[in-house]
């Protein structure tokens, strides 16, 4: 007779863990990717250029905070480069 070992999910081993952290952070990554992608859109669609630099900088950008503040901006900047001016009427 043989000892089989099942793990059934929501067990909590160190497998399962990993495995869940590994999924979250596909998500967040997924998220920040579309985030950085609707941004640039937004700039496309009204017609500011957006240099290599300023793209690098948000297609690089992971912080969702970051680019929902960086997409909100993006609707009303007048340069890619307003979206990275600090402005008290940003900060809480």
């Amino acid at each position: 007779m043989s000892n089989v070992i099942t793990h059934f999910p929501g067990h909590g081993t160190i497998y399962e863990e990993r495995y869940l952290e590994g999924k979250a952070e596909g998500k967040t990554e997924g998220r920040a990717e579309e985030g950085a992608s609707f941004i640039l859109r937004v700039l496309e669609k009204r017609g500011i250029p957006v240099p290599e630099d300023i793209r690098d900088r948000i297609t690089s950008c992971t912080d969702l905070d970051t680019l929902t503040l960086w997409f909100d901006r993006s609707l009303t900047a007048s340069t890619a480069e307003e979206l990275f001016v600090e402005d008290s009427a940003d900060q809480v």
